[in-house]
């Protein structure tokens, strides 16, 4: 039985997930759903079973100090609730956790639970995968649904992707079949850098998130840290001719594959999160560049039409 003591009245309350493993690549997603908690200082409500779901020998517990007590914290999923102010305040209910071990059924079950007693209105589930994408241009972020109707009316693209899936795609068809409209937001991440973390990949799901709910996201340090991890990949690749020659071949397929024609909508959706930050009670807003380490998700580009749902 699921009890909500404590949790307030929400308002057009949106779901959104992610999970560490198979469907976070650079650990984007699941530091995109943290960064929504610190920035608008979630506080959990919610803990799923941890000895329903996983195998400790696959995620085990960890062993903490606390005021000299020693403490485990184990491998679950967590729910919190936040608050997004603005003309148009909506609440944001957050899920992160880890892929489940077993069970993803009854796991999808438990969540959806949550979701009907919250009334939540749509559930938005983010992952990253690796892709042919270089580092140097702005993150493509794939938008997809299986609901026709859904797909027409946020601009996204229906799925139709075949092939194994992982505990994002398992959701959403939850999510399908229990009647609650449901997306999926990948961010691609390049294969050739893949290790955690990708701020910029991070950033790109948060705009795009922007994007689909039209409100504002605080970005903290989130653009600085990404521009720094761009220097970063730059210095590396730099120091491999092979690399380097690489990353170039990379960019030419990107570059070649936008055309002109598609720009126009990738400066609209910058203009539109610029004014967005502008109008915000004390936002001083600035139009990040789409060419910049900044992560900003303009363009759907080819490297996320795999993302499997």
């Amino acid at each position: 039985m699921i009890e909500l003591e404590g949790v307030p009245e929400l308002i057009d309350p949106v779901m959104v997930a992610a999970f560490e493993g198979w469907n976070d690549a650079g650990d984007a997603a699941s530091t995109a759903v943290a960064h929504l908690e610190r920035e608008f200082k979630g506080e959990v409500f919610a803990a799923l079973d941890a000895e329903d779901y996983y195998d400790f020998q696959v995620n085990r517990p960890t062993v903490f100090m606390e005021g000299g007590v020693r403490k485990i914290t184990w491998p679950t999923t967590r729910l919190s609730v936040v608050r997004v102010g603005g003309d148009k305040p909506r609440d944001l209910v957050l899920v992160r956790g880890i892929e489940p071990s077993m069970r993803w059924r009854s796991f999808c079950n438990e969540l959806l639970g949550f979701a009907h007693e919250l009334g939540v209105e749509l559930v938005v589930v983010l992952g990253a995968l690796l892709g042919d994408t270089p580092h140097t241009r702005p993150v493509p972020v794939s938008g997809v649904t299986s609901d026709t109707d859904l797909a027409q009316r946020m601009d996204l693209e229906e799925t139709k992707y075949e092939g194994p899936t992982g505990i994002v795609g398992v959701l959403q068809e939850a999510c399908a079949h229990a009647g609650v409209p449901a997306v999926s937001l990948w961010a691609a991440v390049p294969h050739y850098v893949s290790q955690p973390p990708n701020p910029k990949a991070t950033l790109a799901l948060l705009n795009r998130l922007e994007d689909l709910l039209d409100l504002r996201i605080p970005q903290g340090e989130l653009p600085e840290d990404a521009r720094a991890w761009q220097v970063g990949v730059d210095q590396l690749a730099a120091e491999d001719s092979e690399v380097a020659e690489y990353v170039q071949t990379l960019e030419e397929a990107r570059d070649t594959a936008e055309l002109p024609e598609a720009s126009g909508e990738a400066i609209a959706r910058e203009f539109e999160r610029y004014l967005r930050r502008r109008d915000a009670p004390g936002g001083k807003a600035r139009p990040s560049k789409p060419d910049t380490a900044s992560g900003s998700a303009e363009d759907d580009g080819d490297e996320g039409d795999g993302s499997e749902t």
